[in-house]
């Protein structure tokens, strides 16, 4: 039997509260599931650095090591060598222990590449001779995986141009759920949206969301819309914009988990109303997969990397980030979100879900047709 190496040098969150956090768990489950279709093996070695040694140590000691296919793993939004408790490593010659045991065994490496914020002043938020140094540790990373990796996997093709790794660059499908969706039906004609995510930053462009809508209902009310945001944030807000949200019922719940996927049940579309930048061209926002996972189309701004995802597909619209554009694109979706949501049932499980990811890891590591 052949056997596939899933090392992830950090610890798995045993309760993930982020995207950040669950993908490791979603690729890890995800991993096992084709292993079982395909009668592939699944070797996963994650934890502290410590930890990490001694799972190594006992495989190798095993044998469980000698057949491997190939290798998945992925990064952090911290240095590989600083993911223990504290950042102080224990183990710091691990990773490339285990790294260089698969170069001298010939077996590809792939790794998801998952952030390049540092690069950017306006994102990194540490300053002086601290970010000097980070920055260094960094940039060593990436010589890491240039030197022991043979894939360089990526949230979207746009920030490959970002990474200073001279390797093979790729990018991954979103990794989306298929979930058994049972719509709830409502008496009302309006259409309704969501907006899930942060308030406290500009860049996010929830009050460039709230303008649009604003334009969009001048005439006919046509839009009914609903946030849900951290309630800490909100309490935080100015008072001139809470009253904003009460200036334009729009209605604000503080939801997670089940609750909001039963909310989403009753949303007609969605809303991601970022601001366009140079990173958020290149980011793929969590919630665009939650959104369609969900089956909501979704209408967002001409950011590159969220901006191919919907429209290669036919997931929604996009607009520029203004809120006359905007206010267009919510009046067009209003009376089109059938056909958009029929797409999504068409193709995102297939094209998109973690499986998908899976399998493209499989066929890029192996050098088979993408």
């Amino acid at each position: 039997m052949k056997s596939v190496l899933v090392y992830y040098p950090f610890a798995l969150s045993e309760n993930p509260n982020s995207g950040s956090k669950l993908r490791p768990l979603e690729m890890k489950n995800a991993f096992h599931a084709w292993g079982v279709e395909n009668d592939v093996n699944i070797i996963v070695i994650s934890g502290t650095s410590e930890q990490r040694e001694q799972q190594f140590n006992e495989l190798v000691s095993s044998g469980k090591l000698e057949n491997l296919w190939f290798c998945y793993m992925e990064n952090q939004t911290i240095p590989l060598w600083l993911t223990d408790p504290g950042h102080k490593p224990k183990r710091p010659f691990v990773d490339r222990k285990v790294l260089r045991y698969l170069k001298e065994k010939s077996v590809p490496v792939g790794v998801f590449y998952r952030d390049v914020y540092w690069k950017f002043d306006e994102l990194y938020s540490l300053k002086g001779l601290k970010k000097t140094i980070m920055q260094a540790i960094y940039r060593k990373e990436e010589k890491f995986y240039e030197k022991y990796c043979d894939v360089i996997f990526l949230p979207s093709e746009a920030m490959g141009e970002y990474v200073d790794i001279a390797k093979r660059k790729i990018a991954l499908p979103p990794g989306g759920k298929a979930k058994s969706i049972s719509k709830k039906v409502r008496s009302d004609r309006r259409s309704q949206g969501i907006y899930v995510g942060g308030i406290n930053n500009e860049d996010y462009g929830l009050f460039l969301l709230l303008d649009a809508l604003e334009i969009a209902n001048s005439q006919k009310r046509i839009c009914d819309l609903t946030v849900v945001c951290r309630e800490e944030e909100f309490a935080n807000l100015p008072d001139k914009k809470k009253n904003r949200f009460a200036e334009l019922d729009v209605q604000v719940k503080h939801l997670s988990g089940e609750p909001l996927n039963e909310l989403y049940k009753e949303m007609d579309y969605a809303f991601i109303p970022r601001y366009r930048s140079t990173y958020n061209d290149f980011s793929v926002p969590v919630k665009l997969v939650e959104y369609l996972s969900n089956e909501l189309p979704v209408i967002a701004t001409f950011c590159e990397a969220q901006k191919e995802i919907i429209e290669k597909d036919g997931y929604g619209l996009i607009c520029a980030d203004n809120a006359e554009d905007m206010s267009k694109a919510i009046q067009s979706m209003a009376v089109n979100t059938e056909k958009f949501k029929h797409n999504i049932q068409q193709s995102f499980v297939e094209e998109h879900s973690w499986e998908a990811r899976v399998k493209k890891v499989k066929s890029a590591l192996l050098k088979e047709e993408l």
